[in-house]
């Protein structure tokens, strides 16, 4: 089953064109990120879906359900977590959560309960009591994420979730909402740090001026690439960069060499050249840069 089926989507501001006969499909439980710079219409589109912004023409399915006359059970179906906190800050953090759940016709006693369970998940139930104005950044972005899980959706989507976060609460997060989608949550996520959606989505679009200009895996969408930076921590350091045929290397600290390897060259090859200049290798790992190469070449076409 499709969680997300959009066909000849269309958005107009006055004469300004939005989204210009979109076309995307989603597939149930899937991790799906949705990527484009500033303006390219990431916004209006999860706008759309959400019911947050009115469509000028097009058809919008979630879950089977159709936007324009099934309104409320889509709306039943999604939890969005948007770029701004939209939160009363002088609201106690337990009943920010808990009142949403009315929204969704939830009894107060099963409201309390899932409250209570997200709230605990995202390491906010002993800060329950207090108002949100005293949380910081990173503890707002996930009660918004708690709010938005309250009333058990089906579907998630973020905007930008993890903006103005640190490195580990990242991290966490990134685990967290792994396990969220392994239970069988379908997640729309938007983001700018392409190595996070590297690391969480099975399927990309890339949206860029109102159009989908690619749709498909993310392993798929790598393979297009024909370079691939590896880095390698040296077990002693070097002065100079050793000639590695055909290969084209560099140093960026004295014991940590990146080398670019194109769709016909091997690694055994170049595992062989480290042999015969008696480099020593301690570890490698692939440089996290493939996404946005692939994201910057598809803009310009």
């Amino acid at each position: 089953m499709l969680a997300l089926e959009v066909k000849n989507l269309r958005k107009v501001y006055k004469e300004t064109v939005a989204l210009e006969s979109l076309n995307l499909e989603m597939k149930e439980g899937s991790f799906f990120g949705l990527l484009g710079p500033n303006g390219a219409g990431k916004t209006t589109l999860i706008g759309i879906i959400s019911s947050l912004i009115n469509k000028t023409s097009g058809e919008v399915k979630v879950f089977g359900h159709d936007l324009s006359q099934e309104n409320n059970k889509v709306k039943s179906c999604i939890g969005i977590v948007p770029q701004e906190f939209n939160f009363s800050i002088f609201e106690k953090i337990s009943s920010i959560v808990s009142n949403q759940a009315g929204y969704y016709g939830i009894t107060r006693e099963k409201a309390k309960k899932s409250m209570e369970k997200y709230l605990k998940i995202l390491d906010l139930w002993d800060k329950r009591d207090q108002i949100a104005a005293k949380l910081s950044g990173g503890m707002k972005r996930r009660l918004m994420i708690a709010r938005a899980l309250v009333h058990e959706p089906r579907m998630l989507i973020l905007d930008e979730p993890t903006a103005g976060v640190d490195i580990e609460l990242r991290r966490s997060m990134w685990s967290f909402l792994r396990k969220l989608n392994a239970e069988g949550t379908s997640i729309i996520l938007t983001t700018h740090y392409l190595e996070e959606a590297e690391n969480l989505c099975r399927d990309i679009a890339i949206i860029n001026e109102g159009i989908i200009v690619e749709h498909g895996s993310t392993r798929s969408l790598l393979k297009k690439l024909h370079l691939e930076t590896f880095v390698f921590d040296l077990a002693e350091p070097m002065d100079t960069v050793p000639l590695l045929k055909p290969f084209k290397s560099r140093l960026t600290s004295p014991q940590v060499l990146e080398v670019d390897i194109n769709g016909g060259q091997k690694l055994n090859t170049l595992f062989t050249e480290f042999s015969n200049k008696k480099v020593s290798i301690l570890s490698m790992r692939s440089k996290a840069n493939r996404l946005e190469e692939l994201f910057m070449r598809l803009l310009k076409k």
